[in-house]
């Protein structure tokens, strides 16, 4: 579907009557986030208005070389959720009692955190009696980036450390045209990151960025398309072993690095990951954007936030006449106002979730959400 042909179509969205308010939760990975969203009849007949009335989130961090482990993330979250919750609701300047619905992330993400967001959200809703939204975490993404971005209809980039797909919108079902055929692009930068010893703060994949603008040379690293898809361990464990390399000079022996000398430094491996698995990204998006006569891109999830990846991405969108889309990290990042939105649009639209099937899964399709409301 074109972005012409779909703005001709009515949107089945009800407007409201009145102001609605949803609270989201995320619980996903390492990120515990509480959001409240509202949607306000503008009086104009037109769209409803949309308000970010608060956006609170606490980070699980672990040390440098660490990873995050289910079992500790969820104990962080569970030691933060009452903190998070409460916070948001006092930001947002509203009661618990004047929610109209409560979202929580019922998946895909890692099993013992999503269930401490469903079991806060569950407390809640049978506390104050309000009904539930469970919500796909990718569907979240991808509605609060349009949402923030106001871009109509673009093939979505979405980059995580769980995720790496290229989304088409059509017939109330986001399409996937291509994805990871083994890791996500996220889970490959924090696990190289971790390789380099790279601390955790604020992120992993920031801080590859970061080391990634001082690199001056690019290492060879196989290039893995697959079609529309993407392969990345082969690329992971290349790039792990040039840190074996005899040319190679880890953070302690920078300072007696002379310009011209044959040698491999950490910057160098951070630029060269980045430019060659963004270099795919940016391929089979291009590869969509062609397929589906699409002239514009919107960039969700943690790596997003990537100012390269935005950048190369730009240089192919404009090659083609169209544009890039992306978010701050206050909305890149997973947080629970993106779950609130959704699920505000999942309400709007009659949809609720019974308590008895408030269960998560880890293995949660972006195709396999109905897209009600979107015409």
């Amino acid at each position: 579907m074109t972005q012409a042909s779909s703005s001709k179509k009515v949107s089945p969205l009800p407007r409201p009557t009145r102001r609605l308010l949803c609270l989201g939760i995320e619980s996903s990975a390492n990120k515990l986030g509480a959001g409240i969203i509202s949607h306000t009849p503008t009086g104009t007949g037109k769209a409803a208005l949309v308000t970010v009335l608060s956006n609170v989130r606490h980070t699980y961090i672990t040390p440098p070389g660490e990873g995050f482990l289910p079992s500790d993330t969820a104990r962080h979250h569970r030691e933060w959720a009452t903190r998070v919750v409460k916070e948001a609701v006092r930001k947002a300047g509203v009661r618990i009692s004047d929610l109209d619905c409560i979202a929580f992330t019922k998946g895909p993400g890692m099993g013992t955190p999503l269930q401490v967001g469903a079991l806060t959200a569950r407390t809640l809703s049978l506390l104050h009696g309000i009904p539930l939204v469970g919500v796909n975490h990718c569907v979240g993404h991808i509605e609060m980036g349009r949402h923030i971005t106001h871009s109509s209809n673009p093939i979505v980039l979405y980059v995580s450390g769980g995720n790496t797909q290229v989304i088409a919108y059509s017939q109330q079902r986001y399409r996937i045209f291509g994805e990871t055929l083994d890791i996500a692009i996220g889970n490959c930068l924090d696990r190289f990151a971790r390789v380099i010893s790279l601390r955790n703060d604020p992120s992993p994949g920031y801080n590859i960025e970061q080391e990634a603008k001082k690199g001056k040379r690019l290492v060879s690293l196989p290039y893995g398309t697959k079609g529309m898809d993407v392969m990345l361990a082969g690329i992971l464990r290349q790039i792990e072993l040039y840190t074996e390399d005899a040319r190679y000079r880890g953070w302690d022996a920078l300072a007696t690095v002379q310009d011209g000398d044959d040698v491999i430094t950490p910057h160098d491996l951070c630029f060269s990951l980045q430019e060659t698995t963004f270099a795919m990204l940016v391929e089979i998006t291009e590869r969509a954007m062609a397929h589906v006569g699409a002239r514009d891109v919107l960039i969700v999830g943690g790596v997003g936030c990537n100012e390269r990846l935005q950048e190369m991405m730009g240089i192919m969108a404009s090659e083609r006449g169209g544009r890039v889309f992306a978010t701050d990290e206050s909305f890149c990042i997973d947080n629970g106002i993106m779950i609130a939105q959704a699920g505000l649009l999942a309400f709007r639209m009659g949809q609720t979730t019974p308590v008895e099937k408030t269960g998560v899964t880890q293995r949660f399709r972006t195709d396999a959400v109905h897209v009600a409301w979107r015409a």
